[in-house]
């Protein structure tokens, strides 16, 4: 299914993207940016023993960016051909010709452009089948089921397999090459008991299927989970720590990255205006940006417009040492190009001592979050509420599930009552932290 013959080879990629400027340039443009890529997955999806989905994908694509000046103008096709392409670029030109001037609008600037490309072991194509695919996702949602008696509704198991190959080229000369794969298997079940039912799920996503976790091992942990959430009470309105496994706590980190980049500094909407070079998370914390990691769900030599992506220290010692820009924010700020045109290259949470049970035994007494509800984070204030379940902790050890709730503080406050960062990392995330220990929040009940 990922056979690399089955997609273009970059040669032609390259052909289209550069196509693409030419056509831009004798129509007039300044500058211009082209991209081309295609990518091939399978993806199946079993439920109850019986396949429910099963899905072939294969996607080509030509984006061109032009600029009149400081007119910009943007335009995409799915036609490969040499007149898809330059119709593309009539319309990418039509466009910028249309809209006003915008003196931040631009490419990067060209001695910032990549001239090393490491090579980040990205590409494993995995030479699966439909129904091998099938046949894992059956044995997955098996192992739930097997987990425990009490499994007794499923949602699904799935497995997907994706390969995709890229090429980024401009009119400062640059072409950049990617080809990635990313592979991945899920399964989510019901536990039920009486009239209660529980749900819960695990899954597993790697660019390499021989790091991926063993299926069956994915289906019990699922199962378990499920069964674990049955007799789950609710809780009285109170203030205590809050630990967040790595699953929930990469989304925290997200909030901070969201604060820290440059369309939410530029429309100052961030909670963390004019906090560089200050203390904005506890002292235990540091972020580091480390791009060029070998198989790394983020490693790319270059972001979204060609700059060379570079290790960053992002807070040192819960001290703010960088924002993530590109070329459009960093001109609005009066700033330069961190290299971070499309976000964060692998965020590194510097890890803790403490393993999982011991940042339970840490916490005493307090809330384990298993999942999050909603979206009810207010990046320009820090206002932070979010439905969640979980489990309470006495005396340092898992009392009993909890439901219906809702957790509630401000960001601001919360990175600087980080207690712990735990050693439990998940190495194949882009985001890869260990457990959050928060110091406290206010846990409400419904």
């Amino acid at each position: 299914m990922t056979d690399p013959a089955a997609l273009p080879s970059p040669e032609r990629l390259e052909r289209c993207a550069q196509l693409a400027l030419d056509a831009a340039r004798a129509g007039g443009a300044t500058q211009a940016e082209a991209g081309a890529s295609a990518s091939r997955g399978l993806s199946v999806s079993v439920r109850k023993a019986e396949v429910e989905s099963l899905e072939f994908q294969q996607d080509r694509n030509v984006g061109v960016t032009v600029y009149l000046g400081r007119r910009k103008g943007s335009a995409s096709t799915g036609d490969l051909s040499d007149a898809g392409i330059r119709e593309a670029v009539a319309a990418a030109l039509a466009i910028a010709r249309a809209t006003g001037e915008d003196p931040c609008n631009g490419l990067a600037d060209a001695e910032l452009m990549a001239r090393d490309f490491p090579e980040l072991d990205l590409d494993h194509p995995w030479d699966l089948g439909a129904d091998q695919a099938i046949d894992l996702a059956a044995a997955c949602e098996a192992a739930a089921f097997a987990a425990d008696a009490r499994v007794t509704g499923s949602e699904g198991a799935s497995v997907a397999s994706h390969r995709g190959v890229s090429i980024y080229a401009n009119s400062h000369g640059f072409v950049g090459h990617r080809s990635g794969t990313q592979h991945s298997l899920s399964c989510a079940v019901v536990a039920s008991a009486g009239d209660e039912m529980q749900r819960d799920y695990w899954y597993s996503s790697a660019r390499s299927p021989a790091d991926l976790m063993d299926v069956r091992a994915i289906g019990r942990k699922a199962g378990l989970r499920a069964a674990a959430r049955l007799g789950a009470r609710k809780l009285g309105t109170c203030t205590a720590p809050v630990l967040l496994p790595p699953e929930l706590a990469r989304g925290f980190w997200g909030h901070l990255i969201g604060a820290i980049s440059g369309g939410a500094l530029y429309r100052k909407a961030s909670f963390l205006l004019d906090q560089l070079d200050r203390p904005v998370c506890a002292s235990c914390v540091t972020l580091l940006q480390r791009p060029h990691l070998r198989r790394g769900a983020g490693s790319a030599a270059y972001d979204h417009e060609g700059v060379a992506t570079r290790d960053r220290t992002l807070v040192e010692d819960g001290v703010l040492r960088g924002w993530l820009l590109g070329s459009y924010s960093a001109r609005k700020l009066g700033l330069q190009t961190t290299g971070n045109a499309g976000g964060v290259f692998n965020l590194l949470v510097q890890p803790g001592v403490d393993d999982f049970d011991a940042l339970l035994r840490r916490m005493g007494r307090g809330l384990l979050v298993t999942e999050l509800l909603g979206h009810g984070v207010n990046l320009v204030t820090g206002d932070y509420s979010r439905g969640a379940a979980g489990f309470w902790v006495e005396d340092g050890a898992i009392a009993h599930p909890v439901q219906e709730l809702t957790i509630a503080g401000n960001l601001a406050q919360m990175l600087k009552e980080i207690v712990a960062v735990g050693s439990d990392v998940d190495p194949l995330a882009n985001v890869r932290t260990g457990s959050v220990l928060l110091e406290r929040m206010t846990i409400a009940g419904h």
